[in-house]
């Protein structure tokens, strides 16, 4: 088993509203191991991208603040890291691949300048030995005509285009954490199957990556291990094939059913009912009470923690381990 690269611990993240304050990330704790693939899934609204932009302390200050626990990358603390030592980690320590790269990418420099600027901050390079590698990078990443697409401005490259400058940006550093944070979902599906089969060739054999998805199918195509979130919480961890074969909560359970299937006779898609609830209005005890099938009385009144199902398997729920017996 490789170490531990990236630990989370009790991380808490609150915001400050006009409304109210709330926890947008509660208690969230797990850890990657270096050349590990972790998919962190649920619906919007569950606190992933704030999971994510909170380990790089990119969470807007105010109104968002982490209000406890810590962030270890190596064994260091990142919320310790002054401005300068973090701008270190950013980018050649841990390398984030935003859902928007039209919103990451700036739009008054052409991308040339931006790769370099990276490979320059980071490397002892000169200009022109920055601006040959970031051509490479291009090239590797399968962007055609890579000297000419340095010269072009983010917004003259299609969708596909740019988030291939991302991920290049991301990998160029050789970072030993990418952070992915639903890098494919504005993508067509042939661009998106292109991406990830980019990530998995292009990435070092150590690298670690925290992909943040609300697909199950990329998750199983892509991940080791699999972390469910839902109202800010982590509800059920495991193995890939642990959450797939045997899931122990109802969330999870109804992510897996929702998938369309193909079957010879057509049926009505699953769904969960209900929406995830606001941050501000939380039900008392399971967040999930308001839209599980299986919801009994104490459910509304305590709130599960993560009970151990097996040896790494863990799942909120009172009945995990009768659930994680039955057929899904």
């Amino acid at each position: 088993m490789s170490a531990t690269i990236l630990e989370v611990d009790n991380l808490t993240v609150t915001f400050d509203t006009d409304e109210g304050v709330f926890n947008a990330v509660e208690a969230v704790s797990f850890a990657i191991a270096a050349g590990e693939v972790v998919g962190l899934v649920g619906e919007s609204g569950c606190g992933k991208s704030v999971t994510a932009l909170s380990i790089l302390r990119l969470i807007p200050s105010p109104p968002g603040r982490i209000t406890a626990g810590s962030v270890r990358f190596k064994g260091a603390d990142l919320a310790a890291l002054s401005a300068a030592e973090l701008r270190r980690v950013r980018g050649s320590g841990i390398s984030m691949i935003f859902q928007e790269p039209s919103a990451a990418l700036s739009p008054l420099h052409r991308v040339g300048r931006q790769l370099v600027e990276a490979l320059r901050l980071h490397r002892d390079l000169s200009r022109r030995a920055a601006w040959e590698a970031a051509r490479d990078w291009l090239e590797k990443v399968r962007i055609p005509d890579a000297a000419e697409r340095l010269y072009a401005y983010p917004f003259q490259l299609s969708g596909g285009m740019q988030q291939r400058v991302m991920i290049a940006m991301a990998l160029m550093l050789e970072p030993e954490v990418i952070i992915a944070d639903e890098p494919t979902t504005a993508l067509d599906v042939t661009i998106q199957a292109q991406v990830f089969a980019l990530i998995r060739e292009m990435k070092q054999a150590s690298t670690a990556i925290l992909l943040i998805t609300h697909d199950m199918g990329v998750v199983w195509e892509m991940c080791d291990r699999v972390l469910v979130m839902y109202a800010a919480r982590i509800v059920e961890a495991g193995t890939r094939e642990e959450i797939f074969e045997k899931p122990a909560h109802p969330y999870t359970r109804g992510l897996l059913r929702s998938i369309p299937r193909l079957t010879d006779k057509p049926e009505r898609l699953a769904t969960i009912g209900g929406m995830v609830p606001s941050p501000l209005h939380y039900p008392a005890g399971c967040r999930f009470n308001d839209r599980c099938p299986h919801v009994f009385d104490r459910c509304r009144r305590e709130a599960p923690g993560l009970l151990e199902v097996s040896a790494g398997h863990q799942a909120a729920c009172f009945l995990a381990k009768k659930l994680v017996r039955a057929p899904l």
